[in-house]
């Protein structure tokens, strides 16, 4: 007895939980949700269809019994235009299933003709104006479950009331009928839909809850794994769809940073070891350590290092869409200028300007920065001449830095402004870069929404082509 009290206490745990769930809607899942709404709006719309559909048909029927006395009392009323009331034929004052009773009344108000079940006293006690049928008149004793119809019309020997009643109990029983069977379809109806709403949500959410299954199990470790993709072409798929296609960007972010820090810690690496290595010679040889090693080695490396940090922190800010801080315009003709001049004073070969007048809005720090990268890239490879151009075309400034060295292939074009990337000839091997140069070129292009991408020169060598928006006037 002992050892079945914690199992007896689980389950009315159990049980607890469950009528917890049942009595707090804010704990249904969406399965019950779907189904009850449904049922609720099923319920509605049947309550509503029923209470039309029992309108129309009461004013159907009730239109047919008024139809039927009018014909009645348009047959009686043609007779008594050629005959008394005496000698009125017997057959237009028969009932059936609809007419209940006829009278003629005189105007008197004395019944003197009238069907064999008919009281004997009228009806109705209103009498209509000649020549109009008026319907649902008040009844007197006999006639409480009828519906009066009644006309004044002149006769061969007078002015008589022809009233008529019809018999109510087959429209009652009609409704009540349709209401009956309404009223017992309802429960089943709803229960229907509520149980296929139940189970169609069930069947959608397995595919869900797939998903979702799939989704926890990936980690940042492994990446390639891939949600499934249900065979139905619904919204379901294309949430799997679109989670596979963020998956592949996670992944391919998730990659890119890997190689971004690889690359990062090599390139970092290499001067560091540099410096290290000539502190440990500089320790176990003192006289070693001299203003040659320091203007050849021990400062070139740690310029190297600042350098590769400074670039590093911009392309960070522009992962942060914070690469652009200023707005104000500027004069590409003279940044140009200025960055040519520069190169000018630091290397022997020819660099031939073409520049027209433009200006647009940016940062002139940053602008100045991307044209140097290009220069200094088309220097370390080009092997006589340089060729600047500045052009005003389609609102756009067109800026071409183009060398003559070797060029860069086509396949590695698509590339070049990944960072960290190399070519895998001698353009990006062993010339000293660190492969960040052309990243920043193109963060900081694309902050000034503008365009840059490296084509073939003509006939040999790489052209780097900006575009930047003009400044609008």
């Amino acid at each position: 007895m002992i050892t079945a009290k914690p199992a007896r206490r689980s389950v009315e745990r159990g049980f607890v939980d469950a009528a917890t769930r049942l009595v707090r809607p804010t704990r249904w899942g969406l399965r019950i949700r779907s189904a009850l709404v449904v049922a609720v709006v099923i319920t509605a719309a049947l309550a509503i269809a029923t209470l039309s559909l029992t309108y129309v048909l009461y004013r159907s029927l009730i239109t047919a019994s008024d139809d039927a006395a009018a014909e009645r009392i348009r047959q009686v009323s043609s007779q008594l235009t050629l005959l008394t009331a005496a000698e009125l034929d017997r057959s237009a004052l028969a009932t059936d299933n609809r007419i209940s009773i006829v009278q003629i009344i005189d105007q008197a108000g004395q019944v003197v003709q009238s069907s064999t079940d008919s009281p004997p006293q009228p009806i109705t006690g209103d009498r209509p104006a000649p020549g109009a049928i008026a319907h649902d008149l008040p009844t007197t004793t006999g006639a409480d479950e009828s519906r009066v119809s009644a006309a004044t019309v002149d006769g061969r020997d007078g002015r008589y009331t022809i009233a008529v009643a019809t018999d109510q109990e087959e429209v009652e029983r009609t409704i009540k009928l349709v209401a009956v069977l309404v009223a017992l379809a309802t429960p089943f109806i709803v229960a229907l839909a509520a149980l296929a709403t139940y189970a169609l949500v069930g069947r959608s959410l397995r595919s869900v809850e797939n998903i979702r299954t799939r989704v926890a199990a990936i980690t940042s470790a492994d990446l390639t794994d891939r949600v499934p993709v249900p065979p139905q072409r619904d919204e379901i798929a294309a949430l799997a769809q679109t989670m596979n296609d963020m998956l592949t960007r996670i992944e391919a972010g998730h990659n890119a940073q890997r190689r971004f820090i690889s690359d990062a810690s090599h390139e970092l690496r290499s001067p560091l070891t540099t410096i290290t290595a000539a502190l440990e010679l500089g320790r176990a040889q003192p006289t070693v350590l001299d203003a040659a090693m320091l203007d050849d080695t021990l400062l070139p490396e740690a310029e190297r290092m600042r350098q590769l940090i400074d670039d590093l922190l911009l392309l960070a800010r522009a992962d942060e869409n914070a690469l652009t801080h200023r707005r104000i315009d500027v004069d590409l003709d003279d940044v140009l200028a200025t960055e040519v001049a520069r190169h000018r004073t630091t290397t022997a070969l020819t660099i031939d300007t073409i520049v027209e007048p433009a200006r647009i809005t940016g940062d002139p720090a940053q602008i100045s920065r991307a044209v140097r990268n290009l220069l200094d890239n088309a220097t370390r490879y080009a092997a006589t001449t340089i060729t600047v151009r500045l052009t005003c075309t389609h609102g756009n400034a067109h800026i071409e830095i183009a060398d003559d060295g070797p060029g860069i292939a086509e396949h590695d074009r698509a590339h070049i402004f990944d960072r960290f990337y190399r070519p895998q000839h001698d353009r990006g091997r062993g010339t000293g870069g660190s492969g960040l140069g052309l990243a920043i070129v193109a963060e900081i292009i694309a902050a000034h929404h503008g365009t840059v991408r490296i084509d073939q020169n003509v006939p040999t060598g790489a052209n780097a082509i900006i575009d930047l928006p003009l400044t609008k006037v």
